[in-house]
């Protein structure tokens, strides 16, 4: 156990740089997609992440360097409500906006759902999903029931399609590991959110009291409490390999 520990603060510490390539494709509305892909080697299994409301796929940079020096290749997603984040700009969102196609945040849902299918191009290994704020929910509703998701981690996950939709109750019965990240202000609702999931299926990570990082923001670096959170998913990863 020490040396996994010391294991997972050197990959914190020294991550490799990898390659990306913009890629896109159509969800099934017809609106194009725009995606970084990260493919590190074609055998290994895709995590897909997806950002939170107001973002860009550049919430993950950083983040997905990290992701592929645990053999995964990575795809991170320009969902259709979105914005702007470290520099990067949403095409599909202005897509979306400019061609008259719907936004909401739950039409998302159909971003997710093609993302799934253009990695099976690259080979058919269970995906692993990876959501931020109302994408986190978005991955929890499309991973469950799904032979092409193995698990899901969500970061800071919510009811955010309410009255048409609630998370607790599409969630009921969830199938696979799931690993979720909460502030302190979101753990009282996100734990009754989750109560119909068993403990032995999900794991969930508690930011400190005074840390209230939305989202996968908590495993920037620039985050003081980004080592805990990343070791904690470490640990996930290393009982779902």
């Amino acid at each position: 156990m020490r040396y996994w520990i010391l294991f997972c603060f050197l990959f914190i510490l020294n991550c490799n740089g990898f390659c990306q390539q913009k890629v896109s494709f159509l969800a099934s509305d017809s609106l194009k997609i725009t995606a970084d892909l990260y493919l590190n080697n074609y055998s290994y299994p895709f995590i897909l992440l997806f950002h939170q409301n107001g973002y860009s796929r550049g919430e993950y940079l950083g983040i997905a360097d990290k992701l592929l020096n645990l053999d995964y290749n990575c795809l991170a997603v320009d969902l259709r409500s979105g914005g702007k984040v470290n520099y990067i700009k949403n095409e599909t969102a202005f897509r979306a906006q400019s061609n008259n196609i719907s936004y909401k945040l739950i039409d998302s849902q159909k971003d997710v759902i093609a993302a799934i299918e253009y990695v099976s191009k690259y080979n058919n290994k269970p995906v692993i999903l990876f959501g931020s704020s109302f994408s986190a929910s978005l991955c929890m509703m499309a991973g469950k029931n799904n032979d092409r998701v193995s698990a899901v981690a969500a970061f800071s996950p919510g009811e955010y399609f309410e009255p048409e939709i609630s998370i607790k109750e599409e969630i009921r019965n969830f199938d696979k590991p799931l690993f979720v990240s909460s502030s302190e202000n979101e753990y009282p609702y996100i734990m009754e959110m989750l109560e119909n999931i068993p403990d032995n299926i999900r794991t969930v990570y508690r930011h400190s009291g005074d840390n209230n990082a939305h989202g996968a923001k908590i495993l920037w670096e620039s985050n003081k409490e980004s080592k805990e959170c990343w070791l904690e998913l470490l640990m996930f990863f290393r009982k779902i390999k």
